[in-house]
Order: C-alpha cells, then sequence, then structure tokens
C-alpha cells in the first residue's frame, strides 16, 4: 500500500510544482513593472510612487495566497483526478487511500495498483494545465518595463520648483546707501508650534500668515558680504541676521502680528505682514438635555447626553464633571465625580453619545444632579459648558409657596400610602427569582388588600362610604358591606328615624339636611377636584385587579398614575392666608400733592477734572500740512519729520490689520524719500496716504445745530398776514 501512495504523493507534488511555476510567473511580471516604476521615479512623483509599491505588495500577497491554496491538495483530490483521467481504473482509486474491509475491497485494490503500476502517468499526461496566459503575462510584463525604463521624462511628472522670494528695495539717494550688494536669494521657514501638529513648510512669499506661537527662520544669500543686514519689526529694535559666509540667518517666535521689513547697507526694503492665526478654544455644543430636567416619580432613571465637541487643532481630553446633592437645608451634602466620555486625543471633532444612569451615580428621590462637560485642547486651552441639573421628583415632600402667602393643607395625610405600595411592589420583582411561588402570590395579594382599603380611604371624599361598586363605572357589590340603609349599627350617627307626624317641621325638613353624603353627589370637594380624584380611584381600582391576578409588573404604570393624581388633587386643595408684615402709614396726598416744596432736597453734586485728549495728533496735523501743500505747491526739508510722526502712528493701527495699510505706509516711506532728496511729491502717493489717514480717523460727533429753514418771500409775507390776524 505504501508503493501505491507513493505515487499518489509524486503526483501530488509535481502538480504543486507546475501551479506555484505559473504564479511565479504571474508575479514576476508585476514586480518587474513595479520596480521600475520606482527605479525610473523614485518619490519624486508620490502618485507614482504609490502605485508601484501598491503594485509590489499586491505582487507579493498574491503569490503567497496562491502557494497556500495549492498546499491545500490532498491525495484524495488526487485520486478523483485519476479517475476522471483514466477510465481504466474503473472509479476505484480511493482504494488505494485506506485499508480494506472485506475480501472484495481487497482483490479490487489490488486491480487498481496493478493497473496504476501499468500506466505510470507522467505529469504532461495527468495535469494539463494552461500555462500560456502566463507566459503571455511575464512578457507583457517585460516588454512594459523596458518601456517605462527608456521612456523620456514627461513634464508633468517632474517635481514642481521651489517657489522664488524676493525682496524690493525702492530706489534712494546713492550717497545713502550702498547699491552693490544685492540679495540674491531668500527662503523663508515657518516650524509650526507643536500642538497645530504639522510640519515646517516654506512660504511662498514674504507676506506671512503663520499660527500663534510659530517660529519664522530667514536664510538670505547676498552676491557680496553685507556691512549691515538687519531684521526691522514694528515698535521694536532690528535684529541683526547671523553671517554665516554670504549666508546671513535668523530664527523667531512670533505670537502677536506685526509689520517688517529689511535694511540691507542703509537701503529699506518695502514692508511686510506677519499675520497670526489665534488658537481658538475648545467648542463645545450640548444638543441633549435640557437646561433643566425633571424626572416623574416611576420614570425611567436615565438622562440621554448628546453633545459636539470640535477644535480647530485637535482636543487632547474631555470629562463630564457630575456633582450629585443630597439632603436639605443645612445638611446638604456634595459629592463630585469625573466621568469619561471616551475620548481619544488627536481628534478635531468628538461627538458625544452616553446615557448616565442615575442609579449608579447614587441619586435617589428628592436628589440633584449637577453636570456640565469641560475639554482642554493641545495647546492647553480650555472651554466648559453650562451647568445642567436633573432633579427626581420627590412625592413625599410637600410643595410650599413663600411668595405673598402662606398655604395651609386641610386635607388629612393620606397622600404616603400609595408611594409605599409602589416601593413595595417594587421589592417584590427585584425579590421575585428569589422567594417561593407560594409566598410571591401571598405578597402579591396582600398588596392588591392594601391598594382597595387605600381606594375605599380616598371614597369616603366622594361620599362613598360603603363599597357599593367597583371601578370607575361601579359594579357588583363585593358582599364585604351591605347597603348603606341596611347595614347601620346603633351610634354610627347615621340613624334613620321614622316620624310619627308627617307634617312635623323635622319631617319636612329632613330632606334638606345632611345626614351622609351619596354616592356622585359629595360636597367635600368642588366638580374640578373631584373628577380628578375619581380618576385617581379607577387607576388604583387598575392596580389592584392586576395585583391580585398576580400581576405587580403590570400594576406599577396604573400606580403611578394615581399618585400623580393624588398629588394634584394635593395642591389644588390648599387654602391660602396672606401674611402679615409692615403697613407704611398713609401719605396726606391733600398736604403734599403738587405742592413743589424742594427746600430739604438737595441735589447732588460732584466734581471732575477731564483733561481733553486728542487722539492722532500726528496724524491730524499731517491731513492740515497736506491742505496747505496743495494751496501753495511747496514744502519745506522739516516737512519729513511731520510725516515720520504720522507714519508711526499709522504703522501702530496697522498691526492690527496689517495688510490694509501696507500700500499706505509704502507711499508715505516714498514720500520721504522725496522730501529728503528735494524731489516733487508723487500726487497719487498722496490722495493713497490722505485717504488712508481719513479712514484711520475717528468718526466725529454729532453736536446740536439750530434749524434753519429758507423760505421764499411768498412764505413770508403769508405767515407776516397770520400774524397780524
Amino acid at each position: 500500500m505504501q508503493q501505491h501512495l507513493h505515487i499518489l504523493r509524486r503526483i501530488r507534488k509535481q502538480y504543486m510544482r507546475a501551479k506555484c511555476r505559473q504564479h511565479a510567473r504571474q508575479c514576476l511580471a508585476a514586480l518587474a513593472v513595479g520596480l521600475t516604476m520606482l527605479y525610473r521615479w523614485k518619490f519624486d512623483v508620490p502618485l507614482l510612487a504609490a502605485a508601484a509599491l501598491a503594485l509590489l505588495l499586491g505582487a507579493v500577497c498574491y503569490f503567497v495566497w496562491a502557494w497556500r491554496q495549492t498546499q491545500k491538495t490532498s491525495l484524495k483530490q488526487v485520486a478523483r483526478h485519476l479517475n476522471r483521467r483514466y477510465p481504466q481504473l474503473e472509479d476505484s482509486a480511493e482504494l488505494l487511500l485506506r485499508e480494506p474491509q472485506h475480501l472484495l475491497e481487497s482483490l479490487q485494490q489490488q486491480k487498481v495498483a496493478e493497473r496504476l503500476q501499468q500506466l505510470q502517468p507522467a505529469q504532461d499526461e495527468v495535469f494539463r494545465l494552461r500555462t500560456r496566459p502566463s507566459w503571455i503575462a511575464l512578457g507583457f510584463g517585460f516588454v512594459l518595463s523596458a518601456g517605462l525604463l527608456y521612456a523620456p521624462a514627461l513634464p508633468e511628472m517632474d517635481a514642481a520648483p521651489a517657489p522664488q522670494l524676493t525682496i524690493d528695495f525702492p530706489d534712494q539717494a546713492k550717497g545713502m546707501a550702498d547699491t552693490a550688494v544685492a540679495i540674491e536669494a531668500i527662503d523663508i521657514t515657518v516650524t509650526p508650534p507643536a500642538y497645530t501638529g504639522k510640519a515646517p513648510y516654506r512660504a511662498a512669499s514674504p507676506n506671512l500668515r503663520i499660527a500663534e506661537g510659530a517660529t519664522v527662520s530667514w536664510q538670505i544669500r547676498t552676491n557680496h558680504p553685507a556691512r549691515q543686514l538687519q531684521l526691522v519689526l514694528q515698535e521694536a529694535a532690528p535684529l541683526a541676521l547671523q553671517q554665516q559666509g554670504q549666508s546671513y540667518h535668523l530664527s523667531r517666535r512670533f505670537s502677536q502680528p506685526t509689520l517688517y521689513h529689511f535694511r540691507l547697507n542703509g537701503r529699506e526694503s518695502t514692508y511686510y505682514t506677519l499675520e497670526i492665526i489665534p488658537d481658538e478654544a475648545p467648542a463645545i455644543e450640548l444638543r441633549q438635555p435640557e437646561q433643566y430636567t425633571e424626572i416623574l416619580f416611576g420614570a425611567p432613571q436615565r438622562v440621554s447626553l448628546q453633545a459636539l465637541l470640535t477644535d480647530d487643532y485637535g482636543l487632547r481630553q474631555a470629562n463630564l464633571v457630575a456633582t450629585v446633592a443630597k439632603g436639605e437645608g443645612e445638611a446638604v451634602r456634595f459629592r463630585e465625580e469625573k466621568i469619561s466620555l471616551g475620548h481619544s486625543g488627536g481628534k478635531r471633532s468628538f461627538r458625544v453619545d452616553k446615557m448616565l444612569d442615575l442609579q449608579k451615580l447614587g441619586i435617589t428621590y428628592g436628589d440633584e444632579l449637577y453636570f456640565y462637560v469641560q475639554a482642554w485642547d493641545q495647546r492647553g486651552g480650555y472651554t466648559r459648558s453650562d451647568t445642567y441639573l436633573v432633579q427626581i421628583e420627590d412625592t413625599a415632600v410637600m410643595e410650599a409657596a413663600f411668595d405673598m402667602s402662606m398655604g395651609v393643607n386641610p386635607v388629612p395625610e393620606y397622600f404616603r400610602s400609595q408611594r409605599q405600595i409602589i416601593i413595595d411592589t417594587e421589592k417584590l420583582l427585584q425579590e421575585q427569582p428569589r422567594i417561593s411561588r407560594a409566598a410571591f402570590t401571598e405578597r402579591s395579594n396582600n398588596l392588591g388588600v392594601d391598594q382597595k382599603l387605600l381606594r375605599l380611604r380616598y371614597g369616603k371624599f366622594l361620599g362613598e362610604e360603603f363599597e357599593s361598586g367597583i371601578g370607575p363605572g361601579g359594579g357588583i357589590p363585593e358582599g364585604e358591606a351591605g347597603h348603606p340603609d341596611t347595614d347601620h349599627f346603633p351610634g354610627d350617627g347615621h340613624d334613620h328615624p321614622e316620624f310619627a307626624d308627617k307634617n312635623s317641621a323635622e319631617a319636612l325638613l329632613s330632606p334638606y339636611m345632611h345626614k351622609h353624603d351619596q354616592e356622585g353627589e359629595a360636597t367635600f370637594f368642588e366638580p374640578a377636584v373631584k373628577a380628578k380624584l375619581k380618576g385617581a380611584l379607577a387607576q388604583m381600582w387598575e392596580a389592584e385587579l392586576r395585583l391580585r391576578t398576580l400581576r405587580p409588573r403590570e400594576a406599577l404604570p396604573f400606580a403611578y398614575k394615581a399618585l400623580r393624581m393624588l398629588k394634584e388633587v394635593q395642591q389644588s386643595t390648599r387654602a391660602y392666608v396672606g401674611k402679615t408684615g409692615f403697613e407704611p402709614p398713609p401719605l396726606k396726598e391733600v398736604e403734599k400733592r403738587l405742592t413743589g416744596e424742594l427746600g430739604k432736597v438737595a441735589p447732588p453734586a460732584a466734581q471732575q477734572n477731564i483733561k481733553a485728549t486728542t487722539r492722532l495728533p500726528h496724524t491730524r496735523a499731517a491731513l492740515r500740512w497736506l491742505e496747505r501743500y496743495r494751496q501753495q505747491g511747496r514744502y519745506r526739508q522739516t516737512d519729513a519729520l511731520l510725516l515720520e510722526q504720522a507714519g508711526r502712528e499709522l504703522a501702530q493701527e496697522a498691526l492690527g490689520k496689517p495688510g490694509r495699510y501696507l500700500r499706505a505706509l509704502q507711499d508715505l516711506r516714498s514720500l520721504v524719500s522725496e522730501m529728503q532728496q528735494g524731489q516733487a511729491l508723487c500726487v497719487a502717493c498722496l490722495l493713497r496716504l490722505e485717504q488712508a489717514w481719513h479712514e484711520l480717523l475717528p468718526a466725529a460727533q454729532r453736536t446740536p445745530q439750530p434749524q434753519r429753514t429758507a423760505r421764499s418771500a411768498l412764505s413770508g409775507l403769508y405767515f407776516k398776514q397770520l400774524n397780524r390776524k
């Protein structure tokens, strides 16, 4: 038998080798294309590099998967294939894989083994694999690789050139500056702060807009060594760049917006802006619950919390702070607890959908829960939401009003019994799995009896002094109490004596006297209150019915509703009396009214010396100079100092909006340069500078002016005639 198995194993091994060679040719074609793309363009083109890596990884994964599938080929599959390939084996090649059970199988196994020895099938005869597609794929892969390797470079595949930055120097007097030195190249690198999570980048323009706390590095190369190269910030001392041969370097961290320019051997460049993007604090939006939430007695003691937390650069931490208040008055106690919201750092937006279980927080009836959501961003910015309040209704506490009156409750203390029945019912449901069936039946029935007694006690207020009906619509008496006219006993106060004289005063007044209230005619409550109490009795009956029939879980909703209706009856039957307090004596209106006596009334007097200050005085002076220059057409050399002082005020105001007044500052510098050289002033520069100064000045305050109406001679004559009449 081992010899027969050796033939099957040899055929299986030959098949596995042939399949692996076929898959290897296909994977080799993909590997050749991917390696050629990486060798040709490397990582200069990110899209092509990603495609090449995906192609290489896919080829390797496909070969591993195909090899594992080939390894799953069993000897049983080989035997079945031999049965299909050679009819001489009579579909009995599988007998070679097991021990014969009887003589017939043994004879058939020997017969199949002899025929298999005679056949001696070769690899090509047994498995007819289609190798042509794999060879075609391999050839196509090599041809495509050769084409990619020797193809000319495409313009769109080349890396984009780095932006070339330039610095402009306006023309100045030749005697004041050394124009032989020029800036050949400038490289500005911005390193964002760590809280942004961004990598350093090269700026495309000298006008920068960076995150708060970022570091800016200037690398400048000149054609000749410079005698002086400084970075001049607005309202700050000039900063000298560090020289390294013909290169100059300077790094500085910025948290405030400013204007800057370069000073090269006395020559000053144009102004450039440096704007700051402030880091925003986290934003918290609470969608659920409401600002104040009251959970009614019997409702699920859970609160749904839904919120959306966002930040411009990412959240670092977020949690919920819950404060539980227990007790009343001076005995109140507070307990604070922090609850994680499941936030993982780094997300810019985080959605909170959490269910707060009040029972796990240790909150019971009458307690209050105060909570708020707080969050921190990557920089340390902190934000917290408003405080939200959740309160569980406590039916055992009487509400009181202490505004302008005092409440008096004339109704007896019957309202806690229904609440106790609810508590006992919930306790029975919790202990049901641990008690016997007989104990459960007895306790449920006892609760039904208690519910019945409570219903009868409240029925007295409606005239149901005896149980003559069941439920809201009446029913069949239970027999515990008979008719009220027949089951009286002596001394109960409800005797009905017979009058011998039907015409006596007592007999005539008897129908109009109150002996005891009848059902439906009770006068203890008002009709609206009586209707609520009837509804409460109906809910009590439904609860009693289910407690008596051993269905306490179904009785709870009716018990809850009965308790809420009893609370409404309790509040509606309260009487209010006014508080006693101080009553001021009445004023003598006849003596004091409209007299106008202010002898003892002195008006308040206060003195304060306020020094008048003029905002932007140099700017106002520069506008006056500009008006004189237009009229006279000449200027003096000392006027340049006035323009420089006005320029400082303009630059100070431009710190908040650097891009708005940048052109005006450049025009101001050109005008100062022209004054120093004695040249004619630029008219367009004067117009733009005047417009900027007018925008900079605050609006003038309006003062009261007399109204003057121009009338014609005819209207004047008309009014003159009216005055004569």
